[in-house]
């Protein structure tokens, strides 16, 4: 009877060691995820068509076109990507305008494949904003930069050529990109010529940045295991940054009235 005491005594006392465990785990991780603070990005170019359909009250269609940062890989589920995030972000704020952002990254394309889909997955659905992101894989791959340059102008004639407002959206700062020596210089190149065709540029590679290295927030916070693509809390931070950037640059004065607000 004593030995069955005991066991079951320092069978409790496990059970109990492992729950504070579970728990002490749980709380870490919970300390580990970092608060997004607003960087107050903004976008070089007003966003005029994506203000007229805001001031009118009308639809505001947006078209997200990229790789698979756009798609969402990395993230927990469709819900989570950057696209569906901004929907939610910009309906909250505009609850009586019908805003739909359509997801039409897909995975390990470069420039010349979005291009040969821009009629199909963009100009077809008649956007008033695009969003393109760039270069990712190109960095990867080690493009050259004054390749990449040519397609990208290429690009943004053709989409100017709607009448939507358009946004370059840059690199991830992750690991895999960092690690890159074209990086920076695709980066660069990215800026450069979205302000010599006259179309804004989120500038997502400097927001990562300030994250690691100003806010201290470690890679392994904001990407996955694979040190390319970002998890959920990366995906919204991106989002909450760049629906405010869209804002002050559609709707600046919506925008000072939030900083009424705080």
């Amino acid at each position: 009877m004593r030995s069955a005491i005991i066991a079951a005594t320092l069978a409790a006392a496990a059970l109990g060691a492992t729950t504070l465990v579970h728990f002490a785990r749980a709380d870490v991780r919970k300390a580990m995820i970092p608060v997004c603070a607003p960087w107050g990005l903004r976008l070089d170019q007003t966003l005029t068509r994506t203000r007229f359909q805001l001031t009118h009250g009308r639809t505001l269609t947006i078209v997200a076109i990229g790789s698979s940062s756009t798609w969402g890989a990395g993230a927990s589920s469709a819900a989570a990507s950057y696209p569906s995030r901004l929907e939610a972000l910009l309906g909250a704020r505009f609850p009586t305008i019908a805003i739909q952002v359509l997801n039409r990254g897909i995975g390990g394309e470069e420039e010349a494949d979005m291009l040969a889909r821009f009629d199909r997955d963009v100009i077809a659905e008649k956007p008033d904003l695009i969003l393109w992101q760039v270069g990712s894989n190109a960095i990867v791959r080690n493009r050259e930069p004054a390749t990449e340059a040519m397609l990208i102008r290429d690009g943004i004639a053709r989409l100017k050529g709607t009448g939507a407002d358009v946004v370059l959206i840059d690199p991830q700062y992750t690991a895999a990109i960092v690690a890159q020596p074209v990086a920076v210089p695709i980066v660069d190149m990215i800026a450069a010529e979205a302000g010599a065709q006259g179309v804004a540029t989120f500038r997502r590679f400097a927001l990562m940045q300030d994250w690691h290295e100003n806010q201290g927030i470690p890679f392994e916070a904001f990407s996955i295991e694979d040190g390319f693509h970002m998890n959920d809390w990366g995906y919204d931070c991106f989002a909450r940054n760049l629906s405010a950037a869209i804002i002050d640059a559609a709707m600046p004065t919506v925008v000072a009235s939030l900083r009424e607000e705080k």
